[in-house]
């Protein structure tokens, strides 16, 4: 008995990924972020509603950079036809693989293709850098800045604006964002040590009862140590006196 597999986790609305499933694509975009990147998917959803302006053999199938811009371009020129636009920002986030660049650009289409809204949708100035997942790690699992700015400045970024000076840019902006992160986490860190040291004062650590070995009245042959680090229990250590015999040797003198 075979049953059909789900589609996996997208990071899509639920309406959104209805609305895919009903339009009867070549594929379902499984991975959003790679699916939609070369545009070739997207031109294949704006050709159910519009047939005659996205014909689908015009497209190029390629991964490329240039073939991502050579169907970018064709998309904007067929959108501009029906007023219709999709945010700059948002096309090239997805054609170089920005986290939730992706996303954001198949609830723009949806919302503009069916004229509905969406609670969640992202404001007029999307953040397509990891920023929120390198809040969810631990402070030292976190990216250097150096791997900050692999991160978040991709080879194709530069390969479609190789203007140094604008590059520059665009690596102190992530720098800068860097630096703001870890020096947030320090004044997390500082005062979690602080209220630390405030509980330490109101709870001090009770003094151990017989912390120092006292010897036995008497013969000093016994002694007897507690600790309250051992939930008080008495450990008893004895001194014990051994009488070796004494050697003779075999010469006599």
């Amino acid at each position: 008995m075979s049953f059909a597999q789900s589609p996996k986790k997208s990071g899509l609305p639920r309406e959104v990924v209805k609305w895919l499933q009903s339009l009867d694509l070549s594929f379902y975009p499984k991975n959003v972020r790679r699916d939609l990147s070369n545009g070739y998917l997207v031109a294949e959803i704006l050709s159910r509603y519009y047939p005659q302006d996205f014909l689908v053999h015009s497209y190029d199938k390629g991964t490329s950079l240039s073939a991502k811009q050579r169907n970018w371009s064709q998309i904007e020129k067929s959108l501009q036809k029906h007023n219709l636009h999709l945010m700059k920002e948002i096309i090239d986030g997805s054609i170089h693989c920005k986290p939730r660049a992706a996303e954001l650009l198949a609830q723009e289409v949806y919302t503009s293709l069916t004229n509905r809204s969406i609670r969640d949708l992202q404001g007029p100035e999307p953040d397509f850098t990891d920023q929120e997942y390198q809040k969810l790690l631990p402070t030292l699992a976190r990216s250097t800045a150096s791997k900050a700015i692999k991160n978040n400045l991709r080879i194709t970024e530069i390969m479609a604006e190789p203007d140094i000076s604008t590059n520059q840019r665009k690596a102190e902006v992530i720098l800068h964002r860097h630096l703001e992160l870890q020096a947030a986490d320090r004044v997390l860190s500082h005062r979690a040590d602080r209220n630390l040291c405030r509980l330490a004062a109101r709870k001090p650590v009770p003094t151990s009862r017989g912390d120092e070995c006292s010897a036995s009245s008497g013969d000093a042959k016994s002694k007897f140590c507690s600790s309250s680090t051992w939930s008080r229990a008495a450990v008893t250590f004895k001194e014990i006196q051994v009488h070796q015999p004494v050697r003779r040797t075999l010469v006599n003198y």
